[in-house]
């Protein structure tokens, strides 16, 4: 597969990552099952076999889970370690964090980064991550702590690089500036079905300052794509009917099927976008790395653009 650098660090990624967090088959640790695991650890060696060098985890998983049993793959795989990226996200607490009255809420004091770093790579069975990423915006972040963590944490060697993921571009800002190493990549819900990174800024950003856009559901849940969805809330809105059709034209003239076509349609931006393959299905691993292969013209891409739309462009 392709590979691209990501941001401004030497850290080089397959053109397409892996998401990890269908590799438990579940939300809920009590309905984890050894025949779960076993497939969790087949996608994750199908994805290795087909070139995915960037796996892409967070804390909340399956509560660690997933983490775990990527875990059981590096012990597995000889070599596997030197030759990915390891990525994970925290500061999302989940309710009942650390005792039953505590509410979900978002966390980006220092001492629950660090910690939260730590008990990823325990579970992960790795001394350093690769990448680690603020998950979601606490509201209450204070940018100066944030940036004591990471400092923390890499000079103390537990992790390489940082960036960010779902942030407004101007709290990008704020932690970037206060930050004395670079971001290296900002994580966003990027679809055909969700266009609001073209238009809020993020991209443009993305580009200003060399971050490397990561897209999460790149195929919105997979309402583009040719497999099952389970949708977020947020996405219950989605319309993609208009979208699955232009995609349907263009895949048959090229031989391709959706999914690759709407992940190529990513790939075209000048910015770089690392569409997030969260398949567990080893088949649609496999597929999906055509997107890498497959240029769409500017006219494919505006077609595309124009039905995800739903009006010309003006």
């Amino acid at each position: 597969m392709q590979s691209i650098l990501l941001g401004v660090s030497p850290l080089k990624s397959s053109r397409l990552a892996f998401g990890c967090w269908r590799l438990a088959g579940t939300w809920d640790p009590a309905e984890v099952t050894p025949d779960r695991e076993a497939a969790g650890r087949r996608a994750v060696i199908a994805a290795y076999e087909a070139g995915y060098t960037l796996f892409d985890h967070a804390d909340i998983y399956c509560r660690g889970v997933a983490e775990r049993i990527f875990g059981q793959v590096l012990k597995e795989v000889p070599g596997m370690r030197d030759q990915i990226v390891i990525a994970t996200k925290c500061g999302i607490r989940p309710k009942g964090d650390p005792t039953p009255a505590m509410p979900a809420r978002w966390d980006f004091t220092a001492d629950h980064l660090v910690a939260a770093c730590e008990a990823s790579l325990r579970r992960l069975g790795v001394d350093t991550l690769d990448l680690l990423m603020l998950h979601r915006p606490d509201y209450l972040a204070d940018p100066a702590e944030v940036a004591r963590a990471f400092c923390q944490l890499r000079e103390a060697g537990k992790a390489r690089f940082f960036g960010v993921s779902n942030f407004r571009p101007s709290l990008v800002t704020a932690v970037q500036v206060a930050c004395p190493m670079p971001l290296v990549v900002h994580q966003v819900e990027i679809s055909l079905a969700q266009l609001g990174c073209l238009t809020d800024g993020t991209l443009d950003q993305c580009l200003i300052e060399k971050l490397t856009p990561m897209a999460w559901s790149p195929l919105a849940a997979g309402l583009l794509g040719d497999g099952a969805t389970r949708l977020l809330p947020a996405q219950q809105s989605y319309r993609p009917a208009p979208i699955v059709a232009v995609l349907e034209e263009i895949a048959q003239a090229r031989g391709v099927s959706r999914t690759v076509v709407a992940l190529a349609w990513l790939l075209k931006h000048p910015s770089g976008i690392v569409p997030i393959v969260g398949s567990a299905n080893p088949d649609r691993i496999r597929d999906a790395v055509r997107a890498t292969e497959t240029d769409l013209t500017r006219e494919e891409w505006y077609r595309l653009l124009v039905a995800a739309r739903g009006e010309p462009l003006p």
